[in-house]
């Protein structure tokens, strides 16, 4: 069974992703696409970008990187849990993407954002351009939260039928594009 790796990309205390992160780790196990993984963001915690080389030669120095590289290495598919900041994705979103190169490639992508009033749909926007560099593959089908906090009660996420629908209308498609991606892949 291929393998979601489900990317938590906010590192604030008091974040709102860890449960909505968790909430859709819980959607995705019981969809069954996939074999799941999580990767807290605020636990791997990468210093700003500190490889002497460049990524796409894939000649890592540290051991947070060789850490990193593993796992995004082991991962067929990705979904990114995003907040929106002032219009745009976090710094250690676009720190971790930018540690690695070949890791990425041609491997399906798709966004759980949240926010205000556009539900962090414009740091999806901004996301989509970089991952695109990196030869992956974004989906159209995404899971996007207006106003969070309102699904958020002691911790734990209450998703509404638009949330749900949406997260099966998204792992579906991780679940096609990852089968075709595979081959590019070789």
């Amino acid at each position: 069974m291929p393998t979601l790796s489900i990317i938590i990309g906010s590192t604030r205390p008091g974040r709102a992703g860890l449960p909505i992160a968790t909430w859709f780790a819980e959607r995705a196990r019981s969809h069954g696409g996939f074999d799941v993984a999580v990767a807290d963001l605020a636990k791997i915690d990468l210093p700003m970008m500190d490889e002497p080389k460049h990524p796409r030669l894939g000649e890592y120095a540290h051991q947070h990187t060789k850490d990193w590289s593993a796992q995004v290495a082991a991962a067929d598919a990705f979904v990114f849990v995003t907040p929106e900041y002032n219009y745009g994705y976090t710094a250690p979103l676009k720190n971790a993407i930018d540690y690695l190169h070949a890791e990425w490639k041609h491997k399906p992508v798709g966004f759980v954002s949240y926010g205000g009033v556009a539900a962090g749909t414009r740091a999806v926007q901004q996301l989509k351009q970089v991952v695109t560099t990196l030869s992956m593959l974004p989906l159209f089908e995404a899971v996007s939260i207006p106003f969070h906090p309102q699904f958020i009660e002691d911790g734990v996420v209450q998703a509404n039928d638009v949330m749900q629908d949406a997260a099966t209308a998204m792992l579906d498609e991780l679940v096609r594009v990852e089968a075709v991606a595979r081959e590019l892949r070789g």
